[in-house]
């Protein structure tokens, strides 16, 4: 039997299984329920000050105390408070740290990439491959999210990263919850980061609101959501000079001279310009080529996973293997999280070492969209200065 659990706002009593969904109602702002709510508001407010007293006193302990003043996270230092008995910006977060859940996942013992990483080192002797650290893979359910919530889950891929790998991230994410929300409870964040300032244009597209909507996102959203915790998101685009045709042509083949060696592709015609994309990441997640693989085949890189973005889908690459043919040439092939794949089944296809590639390798061909973005984060936390200049959503383009 579901326990009882009492509403913090109204008193009302039901299932505990249902508060979260609850609570979230007294955030709406829907036209449709302003009428009744004007005359409550005050009351809600007056309700949550008591309630959460204790909570907004010591919110500041969510945060690690290198992190920065807590006013900055939470946007209540002169921030875009509400009034007219409707509730502050403050308010919204406290309560959003205090409800927001944990996603369900499939936790893979041993964890994922170790697992990657074991079936690489078997592979044959002239690879090299360079892999993030620590990722849980979260996968789209068929009775939540299937169809539109592939941006969301990259997020938590990536999210999950971060909260593993970098102590500085951990301390902001999500009130300093240590864990990754589910995607009812990120549309909450994003929300925020829209009404903090975080990517006007684009909360104007949204018409300021996505809690509860099955809208697509991209790496425009993960980078307003991660900056608005201080985190250093940052956007690439790919594509096409608008005054040029995307396709170039070439006789044979197309190559690029990098550290001294002939990177040459087929279907050549149709590739060049992917093989921009395939270098940002390769020096990327090389450092541009300041590792040194030594005798190893697998090293593991102190970037962040890339949030994979085109047209109609998004995934996760979480490295980027390199083949040293027997003429000399090399050929890359990224390494990539899908969130349409079922995680069990891909922890199953790397223990056994048995269709493994199918579901993670991409080599340049099945590179076939005109454009692409990529979205990572930058270490260390920003300034107040510096917060400021991120709510502006900007990019570096690289011209295919």
């Amino acid at each position: 039997m579901d326990s009882s659990s009492t509403c913090p706002f109204c008193h009302l009593s039901l299932p505990s299984s249902q508060l979260q969904w609850h609570a979230n109602t007294h955030f709406d702002d829907d036209e449709d329920h302003n009428n009744h709510q004007l005359a409550t508001d005050h009351e809600f407010a007056q309700q949550l000050a008591l309630s959460l007293a204790s909570e907004q006193a010591v919110s500041g302990l969510h945060f690690d105390e290198t992190c920065g003043d807590y006013n900055i996270w939470c946007g209540s230092g002169g921030g875009p408070g509400r009034n007219n008995g409707e509730w502050k910006l403050d308010e919204k977060i406290s309560c959003l740290i205090e409800l927001q859940r944990r996603s369900e996942f499939h936790k893979v013992e041993a964890g994922l990439m170790a697992l990657l990483r074991n079936c690489l080192e078997s592979e044959s002797e002239n690879s090299r491959t360079i892999l993030s650290g620590y990722i849980d893979h979260f996968q789209s359910i068929e009775s939540e999210d299937v169809g539109w919530g592939c941006g969301w889950r990259n997020i938590q891929i990536l999210s999950s990263h971060l909260l593993a790998q970098r102590p500085e991230a951990r301390g902001v994410l999500f009130g300093g919850s240590g864990f990754v929300p589910d995607i009812p409870s990120l549309q909450r964040w994003l929300e925020i980061a829209w009404e903090r300032g975080f990517d006007a244009p684009g909360s104007d597209q949204f018409n300021h609101a996505i809690y509860g909507m099955k809208k697509w996102i991209g790496t425009t959203e993960c980078a307003a959501l991660l900056r608005s915790f201080g985190l250093r998101a940052r956007i690439v685009d790919f594509g096409p000079k608008e005054s040029q045709s995307f396709y170039l042509s070439l006789d044979d083949t197309v190559y690029k001279e990098i550290g001294g060696q002939r990177v040459v592709n087929s279907n050549t015609n149709k590739t060049e310009g992917h093989l921009v994309l395939m270098d940002f990441v390769w020096n990327y997640f090389s450092n541009k080529s300041s590792i040194q693989f030594g005798h190893r085949r697998v090293i593991i890189s102190d970037k962040t996973p890339l949030y994979f973005q085109h047209d109609g889908h998004s995934r996760t690459i979480v490295g980027i293997q390199v083949k040293h043919q027997r003429s000399g040439i090399l050929q890359y092939t990224l390494l990539v999280l899908d969130p349409a794949h079922g995680t069990a089944a891909l922890e199953r296809s790397l223990r056994e070492k048995v269709g493994w590639q199918k579901l993670i390798k991409r080599g340049i061909h099945t590179l076939k969209k005109p454009q692409y973005q990529l979205c990572y984060v930058d270490p260390g936390i920003a300034s107040e200065d510096e917060m400021e200049k991120l709510k502006t959503i900007d990019s570096v383009f690289l011209d295919f």
